[in-house]
Parts: structure tokens; C-alpha cells; sequence
């Protein structure tokens, strides 16, 4: 039952990173947009988005349940050590959420309508900001338990090169996924265009921020390098992601929505697992070679089969039930015509 409910975390994680992410890469997307063509985004992505962006959070919120009933520990030290990064993360959630209702839904448009806007930006690129630097510092060894002092304690774990870099990386990669979602949602082909070249700059950036993760990695002594082509299994998923790529930018040219969009859930699965499998089962590595691990770190075995019974019998309700929210505004926008050829 033990790998079940690791199971249940790591796809949650996943589902968060991939429509949650392509949630929060809309908004980032707007940072990057003239304004004359902002109205066209916002229109757009609301429709790309209604259908999940409220059940989007369920992923991050059974992620947390997850963790704080089945393994205590590791909850307890995140929750303390990065309690800051953690907090700004959820006051972004907030704020995100708020906003995007209030300007999508308020029912008097006046001067708040740009407040909302402000606040749905840049709580958009806040939120997976945090969410990286929260993951990096978690498996950076930085996090001392016996630190002493305020900024030793809780400031300097996570206020580095490694962590921010993350942070970015993890930014540019939900503006991609929003923009490949985008594509698939116009069909005149100038406004297609735009969100191609949005997704070339925001891979670009994707690049880039990666790249400077393994720099600022080699320079902390994290072994990030090892944990991606250190094994077998890792090389393969670095490959397969590297593939999927490839076939995401293939399909892209050939204006084929739902192979865009599979190939870049497979980009990002397999990214995933290159990434974690590495110093799997250890998901905190803490100052001094200590580490957290989901395999010893975990509840009374009692608690494990109860957690584990309860995601099984949930996900009997959960997942149907998101199929069909996204079945039903599909049938909902079927009729709408965001751009007109």
C-alpha cells in the first residue's frame, strides 16, 4: 500500500505540473505580450482554461494531504525550514485564483478590472516561481535542521543560485506548456503564429535556465548531473523527453493539436522521472548527507493503508468526474469561434 500512495503523490505532482502549470504559464504569458494583443490572449485563455482551472489545485491540495498524513516528517521539516517560500507560494495560489475571478466574473468592469489583471500576472509567475525553489531546496543538502539564527534557519536555505535558477527554469517551462496549449485553440493563422513564436521564446528560456540549473548545481556540489544520467532509467526518460520534443515542435508545424499536446504531457512525464528517480526514495536531502526518505520516513503502516485505501476509492470519483468537467465545457465552446479565418 506504501508504493500506492507514493504513487498517488508522484501523479498528482505530475498533474499539477502539466494543467496547473499551462494555468499559470497563461498569466506569465501576459509579461510577455504587447498590449494591443493582451485582450486576444485573455480571451483566448480563458477558454483554453475553464475547463480545469478550478479543479487544478485539487492535485497540489492532495499532493499536501499526501505528505502530511503519510509521512509526517518530511512534512514537518518543509513546512518549517521553507516556511516562507512555502507561504508566498499560497498566498500566489490565492491571489491568482482571486483575481482571475474577479476579472473574468465581476460584474461592474471598471478601474479594479487592471488591479485584477496586475495581481493575476504577477501572482502567476510568483506561484511556480516558489514551487521551484521550494523542490531545489529541498533536494539541495542546504536545509540544516541545527542551523542557528534567523537567516541561517530560514532564509539563506533557499535564497541561492540553484534554488532561483530552478525557480526560473520552472517558470519558463508553464509559459511553454501554456503556449503549446494556446496554439491548439486559434485557427487564424496570424494569431497562431504569435502564440508559435511565444513558445519558441518561452523554450528558449526553458533552455537556458536549464542549463544555468546544472551550472549553479555544479557550483553548490549537488550532484544534479548524476541524478539525470547517472542510471539507466534515467538516460532513457532524458532521451524520451528529448524526443518528445522534437515531435512537439513536429506537430506544431503541422498544426496537429492533440499530438502537440500528447507529445508535450510525455515531455514533461518523462522529464519528471529523469529528475526525481535519481535520489528517489530521498525526497529531503538535508546539511551534512542526511536525507528524508518516502520509505522510512513513513506513518504507522495502519495509517498508510487507511491514506492509501482512501486515494484508491477517491480516485474511483475524482478521475471520471475531471474527464467529464472537461467533456462538458468542450461541448460548451464547441460552437464558440475564438478567431475568425
Amino acid at each position: 500500500m506504501l508504493y500506492i500512495v507514493i504513487a498517488f503523490l508522484w501523479l498528482a505532482i505530475l498533474f499539477y505540473l502539466v494543467l496547473g502549470g499551462a494555468d499559470f504559464g497563461a498569466g506569465i504569458l501576459e509579461i510577455f505580450t504587447p498590449a494591443t494583443n493582451k485582450e486576444d490572449l485573455r480571451r483566448t485563455a480563458y477558454i483554453a482554461i475553464g475547463p480545469i482551472w478550478e479543479a487544478n489545485h485539487m492535485w497540489i491540495i492532495i499532493a499536501v494531504v499526501i505528505v502530511f498524513v503519510g509521512f509526517p516528517e518530511i512534512y514537518s521539516m518543509i513546512s518549517i525550514s521553507l516556511h516562507i517560500p512555502v507561504l508566498i507560494m499560497l498566498l500566489g495560489i490565492i491571489a491568482r485564483g482571486t483575481a482571475f475571478t474577479f476579472r473574468n466574473y465581476d460584474a461592474i468592469n471598471d478601474k479594479m478590472q487592471a488591479v485584477y489583471t496586475r495581481i493575476y500576472i504577477y501572482s502567476s509567475f510568483i506561484t511556480p516561481f516558489f514551487i521551484g525553489i521550494i523542490a531545489a531546496t529541498a533536494v539541495s543538502g542546504r536545509i540544516d535542521p541545527k542551523a542557528q539564527g534567523f537567516l541561517q534557519a530560514y532564509i539563506f536555505d533557499w535564497l541561492d543560485w540553484y534554488p532561483v535558477s530552478v525557480g526560473l527554469f520552472t517558470v519558463f517551462l508553464c509559459a511553454f506548456l501554456a503556449a503549446i496549449f494556446l496554439i491548439g485553440e486559434v485557427s487564424h493563422k496570424p494569431s497562431r503564429q504569435a502564440y508559435v513564436q511565444k513558445a519558441r521564446l518561452m523554450n528558449l528560456g526553458l533552455i537556458i535556465f536549464m542549463l544555468l540549473s546544472f551550472r549553479a548545481a555544479r557550483a553548490d556540489n549537488i550532484p544534479m548531473f548524476k541524478w539525470v544520467f547517472g542510471s539507466t532509467l534515467s538516460i532513457v526518460a532524458v532521451v524520451i523527453s528529448f524526443v518528445a520534443w522534437i515531435f512537439t515542435w513536429y506537430q506544431i508545424a503541422n498544426n496537429n493539436v492533440r499530438l502537440t499536446r500528447l507529445w508535450a504531457g510525455i515531455m514533461i512525464l518523462t522529464l519528471l522521472i529523469a529528475i526525481t528517480y535519481g535520489h528517489f526514495p530521498d525526497v529531503v536531502l538535508l546539511k551534512g548527507g542526511m536525507s528524508l526518505s518516502l520509505l522510512s520516513g513513513q506513518a504507522p503502516e495502519a495509517t498508510i493503508n487507511a491514506l492509501g485505501s482512501a486515494l484508491l476509492t477517491g480516485g474511483l470519483f475524482i478521475i471520471p468526474s475531471l474527464f467529464y468537467l472537461i467533456y462538458s465545457f468542450g461541448q460548451k465552446n464547441k460552437s464558440i469561434s475564438v478567431h475568425k479565418s
